[in-house]
């Protein structure tokens, strides 16, 4: 692990005393990490009223002071054990590279802390069921910042999912490319995907979420990892997930079609005057068909009004401080919890063996390590 900041205590037992916070006052949180994602956690913590930043933790102190600005009370460090030392901390927020993960949420969740993890969860199956397995033994909120759950366009596209709206789901295609960022620790799979497997997770009903996975990856730059990515999931029912990641399109899109037997949707969410569009189209057939009668199917199309429902423009993060702090006070899981991080991550682990067998579809689950 990179850095003073997060070298664990060698002296840290799970016996050392658990902060506490009530409803009625703000969730005290440190922010582990002061790069990329870390200042925006950093604003939203501080900018929400049901908590407030006691700590920001870098390897580099002046990126940790820029992250809270001048004239703040927020204690700075290098030292990642100042936090998990402070009895006065209910929780860590962890904004670091993804191998550092296991080690220090382990290392927060044994020190009594709710955690909150940026994607994914942890570099490996073993780490996130470590997390997992930790969390639920010590009673503690381990939740995954799947930012993308909470923004107003999913949370919109779950509702019609689950009310039957858009009636039985036959696939779900999704595009996230655009030219870089070239990541130096991973492939394009493990930093696009999990946020296009983290929004089906979160909006498909338990029973329909996928247990095979498909990959095809490349590497065209010759960097040993690869830069343009394919996944093919099989849904319940016939249906189909499909998800494309590059790193390496010259044009950035973002980019979901769900289709289900009554109606269709488009989020766009580089489109901000209209992110969802709902259609009344679809493909219709009749109900009961003997097989010698499949090769004269009489296919009707269906053709109806377009709706795109108004949808406000909050920041997503928000709602995911919002979701951290009241999983905590209310003692509930989140709605993206340890064990929906340990599904993408298990999916992605899965995606790699697959890629590397030719694309052969491998199982999600129990045995991978």
């Amino acid at each position: 692990m990179p850095g003073s900041a997060y070298r664990l205590p060698s002296n840290l037992t799970s016996t050392m005393t658990r902060a506490a916070s009530t409803p009625e006052s703000p969730v005290p949180v440190g922010v582990v990490g002061a790069g990329y994602w870390g200042p925006n956690l950093v604003r939203n913590f501080r900018g929400y009223g049901g908590t407030t930043v006691r700590w920001v933790c870098d390897v580099s102190e002046e990126k940790a002071r820029r992250s809270v600005g001048s004239g703040s009370d927020i204690r700075i460090t290098d030292r990642y054990e100042d936090l998990l030392e402070d009895d006065e901390l209910t929780a860590v927020a962890i904004a670091t590279p993804a191998e550092t993960h296991g080690d220090l949420g382990l290392a927060a969740l044994e020190a009594g802390k709710h955690v909150l993890m940026e994607k994914p969860l942890a570099s490996s199956v073993a780490e996130a069921r470590r997390l997992v397995a930790m969390a639920e033994a010590s009673g503690l909120v381990l939740m995954c910042d799947h930012t993308y759950c909470y923004t107003p366009a999913v949370l919109k596209i779950r509702e019609l999912v689950t009310s039957g709206e858009l009636g039985d789901i036959r696939y779900f295609d999704s595009v996230r490319i655009n030219l870089g960022l070239v990541q130096p620790d991973c492939d394009v799979l493990w930093d696009l995907a999990p946020h296009d497997l983290s929004i089906l997770d979160f909006v498909l009903p338990p029973e329909h979420r996928p247990n095979r996975v498909s990959a095809h990856v490349a590497d065209p730059l010759g960097i040993g990892r690869g830069s343009v990515g394919y996944l093919t999931m099989p849904l319940p029912g016939g249906a189909v997930a499909h998800i494309h990641v590059n790193w390496l399109s010259p044009t950035k899109i973002r980019k979901m079609i769900v289709a289900g037997s009554k109606k269709m949707l488009v989020w766009d969410d580089l489109e901000p005057s209209q992110r969802l569009s709902i259609y009344d189209r679809g493909v219709e057939i009749p109900d009961a068909l003997e097989d010698r009668d499949r090769d004269h199917i009489l296919v009707s199309y269906r053709t109806g009004d377009m709706v795109a429902p108004a949808l406000p423009e909050i920041e997503a993060l928000r709602g995911v401080v919002r979701e951290f702090a009241e999983a905590i006070n209310s003692g509930r899981a989140p709605s993206t919890d340890g064990h929906s991080g340990l599904r993408i991550v298990e999916t992605l682990a899965a995606a790699e063996q697959s890629a590397g067998s030719e694309g052969a579809f491998r199982s999600v689950g129990s045995d991978l390590e």
